[in-house]
């Protein structure tokens, strides 16, 4: 028997409804009309969902685990999503709070093509966590993102991104923007000797993104920032499968509007799909991720999974230069520390806070 897909439902609701509810979304996840009017005997024992086991949490909520059948995904990150939570999302009482991926299933997604070991070998850092910066506000011309790079890449950090909300946009469009910024962080890196790399922000439909990626190669960069929840994931996994040299940073814009756990969505899918590098909000920042929450998303990117490399986590959102010591002994090594804001407001002094970080991060006493 072909193994299934576990999705667990947490569904807000009473002791007495709630065997209702879950066959309910059973149903709605699988064939979306009423059991009765299906005739066909191979539809009623395999594609309908099957509920597996409720468990009651004690606060006024209940797990469902409902068994699903992997072929009604096509192996697609869009209609996988679908089969996940497509009409159920639209139940504001129920969140999809995990789930169990079987091999036949994760084995036909690509899964990071180069993960925190690619990322490191870029910017020949073997034993430590790496570093990132962003270019931001949206607004700059092109000239000032491109100074502002050179002075954070003089600072000698391992990455720095595009703020996700820059895109093709008048003011600094996508390839003046990536050819002015690549050159300027090489001109740093000839000064420094440090291997700086600029992950530019793609975005547009995906002939667009195809053609981002190409300027992107072009200017000698290999590592691009992407929003998966904003460019839609099916055309994240056809990015991953059609460009194997590049690796791909995950920002996790919209990814708050899904009501799917984070360890899930950014953890798992993300992953699976072909992140090699997961952006989220750090416990302490200015999001309301809990510490538990970002323990599970980057226990979820980093778990050993059969033939899916690992994802870098990369916990972000408002940290601050002091914070590194907190946050470099709860992650160590498996990490990239992503610090924007509290870099930029150094202002004329943002290269020796750049660097600052920088040693930080290169001298911590990792375990």
């Amino acid at each position: 028997m072909t193994p299934k897909l576990q999705a667990i439902y947490r569904i807000r609701t009473t002791a007495d409804q709630i065997k209702d509810r879950a066959l309910a979304i059973a149903v709605e996840q699988s064939i979306e009309m009423p059991v009765a009017a299906v005739d066909d005997a191979c539809v009623l024992r395999d594609i309908v969902g099957q509920v597996e086991g409720i468990t009651d949490r004690g606060d006024g909520t209940f797990d469902a685990i409902i068994a699903l059948n992997v072929e009604t995904t096509g192996f697609e990150a869009g209609q996988l999503l679908n089969i996940l939570f497509g009409n159920t999302s639209i139940h504001d009482d129920v969140t999809l709070a995990g789930v169990v991926i079987p091999t036949i299933l994760s084995s036909r997604f690509s899964g990071p093509r180069h993960g925190p070991e690619g990322l490191r070998a870029r910017v020949r850092a073997t034993s430590r966590a790496l570093t990132c910066s962003a270019l931001k506000p949206q607004g700059l011309a092109v000239e000032q993102l491109a100074d502002l790079a050179h002075r954070l890449a003089l600072g000698g950090l391992d990455y720095i991104k595009d703020d996700h909300g820059l895109a093709d946009q008048a003011r600094a469009p996508f390839e003046a923007r990536v050819k002015a910024i690549s050159c300027a962080i090489d001109k740093a890196a000839s000064s420094t000797g440090k291997a700086t790399h600029y992950l530019p922000s793609l975005s547009g439909n995906l002939d667009a993104l195809r053609h981002q990626v190409r300027v992107a190669r072009d200017h000698g960069l290999d590592t691009v920032l992407i929003a998966p929840m904003i460019v839609g994931l099916a055309s994240f996994q056809a990015l991953v499968a059609g460009n194997e040299d590049m690796a791909f940073i995950a920002h996790p814009a919209m990814a708050g509007a899904a009501r799917i756990a984070p360890a899930v969505l950014l953890g798992q899918l993300f992953r699976m799909i072909g992140a090699d590098g997961i952006i989220y909000p750090n416990v302490g920042g200015r999001f309301g991720y809990s510490t538990e929450t970002c323990k599970e998303i980057a226990a979820a990117a980093l778990a050993p999974c059969p033939g899916i490399k690992s994802s870098l986590p990369v916990p972000a959102g408002g940290m601050k230069l002091e914070r590194i010591p907190e946050i470099l002994g709860t992650y160590g090594t498996n990490a990239m520390l992503l610090i924007g804001g509290d870099l930029l407001a150094a202002r004329t002094q943002i290269t020796a806070q750049a660097n600052a970080f920088q040693c930080a991060v290169e001298t911590f006493p990792y375990r």
